[in-house]
């Protein structure tokens, strides 16, 4: 059997089978005011969990115990093992690795740190603190997709994931069973449901995984672990956390929380500051079986198989002409083609298959129903060499795809959906299923199979040249994904209101910079029908400066940069910068008023009518004055009575206009302007638009 160390207790772990057994039911529906506790401790089937639900501490910063917990108020989800479950957890321990115990029994460990851990184990990865505003989860709540995640974390930050496998059987983590009488369990502060088997998430890493595939030489993604074994990926791909960010907040040097206050009523209570700082990574991959029919041997020595990989992907074009690379066998080098295209292939983030695109409140979007309606998708920058990855999906895809460039029905009158897609343009399918996909087996990244190779050649980079680029704020930030802090569903006060440690505490989001006056926040506004791109928003305070590195642009050409906004009498008045060094940006325009809706401004403003020959001049005319109306794809709660583009009060500044280069990075500054600690920075979602779309003498930009 396979050894896999467990990284957050330095020792091997090994999940094992077990059956589920049954206890008395008798007493179920009688226990009204009893707590998740008092009813564990009330049958015999849990006694071995409830001692050690008593001798586990909440976190290494709180003497008080889970226990303890869970007698108190809150929304507590409980996946109780059973004393079989956790009897067979201690066998399979004690064969896998007999130097950690010397035989199954609590007091038969060598070190009681370990034993403690192992206690960390069984407990803090069977129960979903679901908060005070969220419901804890009843089977007909769990996530409806099998092998989707459930939307919170586990007390020891694991998401976990729900597997069915006919009538009634359900699985969590893919082994765990739920019992088919012993769940659904009413409790006064949460729901208990029995299952025949610890639940113990695999803590391998992505590294591992592929180094395991290269041993056994198993098939499946063997020539992607190939590819990443020798461009040197594995030290990247072995990544967890940031060990410096995580010592800071234990010890207490990182403020818990910020209270941030905008004229007395910004935001609402204690912005929570992340507990962790982990690293992910998403890899996108062509399978064995397609390298087989590519007259690829996936099991072929990598001396072997690597230059034949490297020519495959010269001679089918899998590159730009503009690309500059080398084809020699040192594939570390960020020069080197192989290292180019196989970086192309991994985001530097973790994304489960139900986040790959976000649905929260687009146009005609039924969030009960989730019914998809208008095309959505996410514009994210990959690994190695900075090159735009889009990953979309629509009501006619059926499913989702890297870099899809179909023709749309964009009238304004109608609803934007998919008329037709070339062949050359349908992209790569994504394939989500848990039996193809590596899903939840992995802490730091999610495998996920495709039906066509990938590459940034000159196909993809022209069709994302010809289209506007719109890209959500957070998507700037991989660490939002990694430390499930952006778009989390969750209305509890931690999860809604995020501060971001301030550069000079700890630089949290690489990708940004903030001055020492600067106070941030993301506020998530799950459940809140707010009229921004999902809802969410960034925010700050102070006599702020906030420099983002900005995704690149897909070809040479001109674009303009468009920030969207929501002015109103908190925001502040702000100076925008833009350029290719981030220490030295010249001011792009002048200082722009945010404190005004369009309405007020001297703009040309007019709400649309009925004439649309005359809505395009006015629309001209606002581009003229540098703004732009909202867009249409956006409401506030999915309906199309409340979007964005009706509203004055939402608008897009059109913040530069020049000639870009996909080689640069580009950086984009906001600077208060204002001598005040009140007023507040706001950011939505920007855009890149090429000329080819805003200045197109057939066919005028599309409102959506």
């Amino acid at each position: 059997m396979k050894k896999y160390i467990f990284l957050l207790t330095s020792f091997t772990l090994i999940l094992l089978y077990s059956c589920t057994e049954n206890i008395d039911t008798s007493a179920r529906y009688v226990f009204k005011a009893d707590c998740v506790m008092t009813y564990l401790e009330k049958h015999e089937a849990y006694s071995e969990y409830v001692k050690l639900l008593k001798l586990t501490p909440i976190s290494i910063r709180s003497k008080s115990t889970v226990g303890e917990l869970l007698t108190a108020r809150g929304h507590y989800t409980v996946f109780a093992p059973t004393n079989k479950a956790i009897s067979n957890y201690l066998e399979e321990l004690y064969k896998e690795d007999p130097s950690l115990l010397s035989a199954p029994s609590w007091d038969a460990f060598y070190s009681e740190q370990k034993r403690d851990s192992i206690f960390r184990v069984i407990v803090c990865n069977s129960i979903i603190d679901s908060g005070d505003h969220e419901e804890a989860y009843q089977v007909n709540n769990f996530p409806q997709e099998t092998g989707t995640e459930f939307p919170l974390s586990n007390m020891n930050d694991r998401r976990l994931s729900v597997r069915y496998k006919g009538v009634d059987s359900i699985f969590i983590n893919n082994t765990s069973p739920l019992s088919l009488t012993e769940r659904d369990i009413l409790a006064t502060n949460g729901i208990i449901h029995q299952v025949g088997k610890v639940i113990a998430p695999k803590d391998i890493t992505a590294a591992s995984y592929f180094q395991q595939l290269l041993e056994e030489q198993k098939e499946g993604f063997l020539v992607m672990a190939k590819a990443i074994q020798a461009c040197g990926l594995m030290d990247t791909l072995s990544k967890i956390r940031d060990e410096v960010y995580e010592n800071l907040y234990l010890r207490g040097e990182l403020p818990e929380n910020m209270h941030l206050y905008i004229d007395g009523h910004f935001p609402n209570g204690d912005n929570w500051t992340p507990r962790h700082r982990l690293y992910g990574f998403t890899v996108f991959s062509e399978t064995d079986a397609f390298w087989r029919e590519q007259g690829l041997d996936p099991k072929a020595p990598s001396s072997t198989l690597l230059p034949q990989l490297v020519q495959w992907i010269v001679s089918h074009h899998q590159y730009s002409d503009d690309d500059q690379f080398v084809t020699d066998e040192n594939y570390e080098s960020e020069d080197n083609l192989l290292y180019q295209w196989t970086t192309y292939h991994i985001l530097p983030f973790r994304t489960p298959a139900d986040r790959l695109v976000f649905h929260r409140n687009e146009f005609g979007y039924d969030a009960t129903r989730q019914t998809f309606t208008i095309p959505m998708y996410e514009i994210y920058s990959t690994m190695g060499k900075r090159r735009i990855l889009k990953i979309y999906e629509s009501k006619e895809s059926n499913g989702i795809y890297l870099n899809r460039f179909p023709v749309l029905e964009q009238d304004r009158r109608e609803v934007l959906h998919e008329l037709s897609c070339d062949p050359d343009k349908v992209g790569c399918l994504v394939d989500r299923d848990p039996e193809h996909a590596v899903l939840n087996d992995i802490i730091n990244c999610c495998i996920y199979p495709i039906d066509a190779p990938l590459s940034y050649n000159d196909k993809v980079r022209d069709n994302l040249a010809k289209q506007r680029l719109r890209f959500d704020g957070m998507a700037l930030f991989p660490e939002a994904m990694n430390n499930d802090i952006r778009l989390k569903q969750s209305g509890d006060e931690k999860n809604q209101d995020v501060y971001i440690p301030a550069t000079w505490i700890y630089n949290y989001f690489e990708n940004m910079q903030m001055n020492n006056q600067t106070l941030f926040v993301y506020l998530n506004a799950y459940n809140y029908q707010w009229c921004n791109l999902h809802s969410d928003e960034m925010k700050a305070k102070g006599r702020f400066e906030i420099t983002f590195k900005l995704p690149p642009v897909p070809r040479r050409g001109t674009y303009e940069l468009r920030y969207k906004v929501l002015p109103n009498g908190d925001r502040g008045i702000q100076q925008f910068y833009f350029g290719s060094n981030p220490n030295k940006m010249p001011a792009a325009g002048i200082p722009v008023d945010l404190t005004r809706p369009i309405g007020s401004m001297n703009v040309g403003y007019e709400a649309d009518g009925k004439d649309d020959d005359y809505n395009i001049e006015v629309d001209k005319r606002l581009r003229n004055n540098g703004v732009m109306k909202g867009a249409k794809s956006v409401t506030a709660d999915g309906s199309s009575g409340d979007i964005e583009r009706n509203r004055s009060s939402n608008l897009r500044y059109i913040i530069t206009r020049q000639t870009l280069d996909p080689n640069e990075t580009y950086y984009m500054r906001v600077k208060s302007v204002l001598d005040s600690e009140q007023k507040e920075f706001y950011m939505d979602y920007m855009e890149w638009c090429p000329k080819e779309v805003y200045d197109n003498p057939e066919r005028p930009e599309d409102i959506w």
